[in-house]
């Protein structure tokens, strides 16, 4: 009784500020906290916002590439972990985790020090390497755990018939691990859309993505748009994690 009980309050504070959040996007009033009436002209105006949709337009764009280079160079890591035995495999491996637990303050401010030094401008090529860079580890964990779940007899019985590497990856273990690579691809999508830290050390004043812009409008106030623009990201976000988690969900 006391674990559910516990477990209860710690959904409680995760999930009833959201709720509110979502509530009052669809309040008539502008300025006041309290509820007077419902309405959608929020979400109206926020749809007739150009700088949000070309600030989310942009964001769409980072997620996507990113999440696909991403997927693929995480993808080639996992394999080179799980099918190779190589000098210093222990130590990558372990810096893959490490990655993964890092600050994003840490990161952020790194990266930013490697495009200074490199004189890379900030903007869109800073912003993708950037997004790549904290999504592989997550690709990597996630494709590896699919594959340590293989049962090894069918890859030596396919050696045992001749096959070769490429035969080997691309008709036993490709259709084995395609679920984790669009989980993975999922979830650097998502890390992507909603990363704010890293981002904001290293995006230009010429690519302007839709968290920092709702960073931005934030400072000077919570308006009703702002509600509806969160709520919006909250589900788009919740729908892409349950989804998510269907695709790493075992089959008994």
């Amino acid at each position: 009784m006391i674990k559910k009980l516990y477990a209860s309050f710690i959904y409680f504070l995760l999930y009833v500020p959201i709720v509110i959040l979502i509530v009052y996007s669809f309040n008539s009033s502008k300025y006041s906290v309290s509820w007077q009436g419902f309405t959608l002209d929020w979400y109206a105006k926020l749809f007739e916002n150009d700088s949000l949709i070309e600030a989310a337009i942009h964001s769409l764009h980072i997620a996507v590439t990113s999440a696909s280079v991403a997927t693929f160079i995480g993808t080639l890591g996992a394999i080179a972990f799980y099918r190779f035995d190589f000098f210093g495999k222990k130590f990558l491996h372990s810096l893959v985790y490490i990655l993964i637990m890092s600050p994003e303050i840490v990161m952020g401010i790194s990266l930013l020090m490697l495009f200074i030094f490199i004189a890379l401008p900030l903007g869109f090529w800073t912003l993708f390497i950037a997004h790549i860079t904290f999504s592989v580890p997550f690709v990597i964990v996630t494709v590896l755990a699919r594959m340590n779940g293989f049962d090894l007899n069918i890859i030596e019985a396919a050696k045992d018939l001749g096959a070769s590497e490429w035969i080997t990856f691309k008709s036993i273990i490709l259709p084995n691990i395609i679920p984790a690579l669009i989980a993975g691809f999922l979830l650097s999508f998502t890390l992507s859309l909603d990363d704010v830290i890293i981002s904001f050390f290293v995006t230009g004043p010429d690519y302007e993505i839709l968290p920092l812009k709702i960073y931005s409008m934030v400072r000077l106030g919570v308006k009703p748009e702002i509600n509806a623009l969160c709520a919006i990201m909250f589900i788009f976000t919740l729908v892409m994690v349950l989804f998510l988690q269907t695709l790493m969900k075992e089959k008994k």
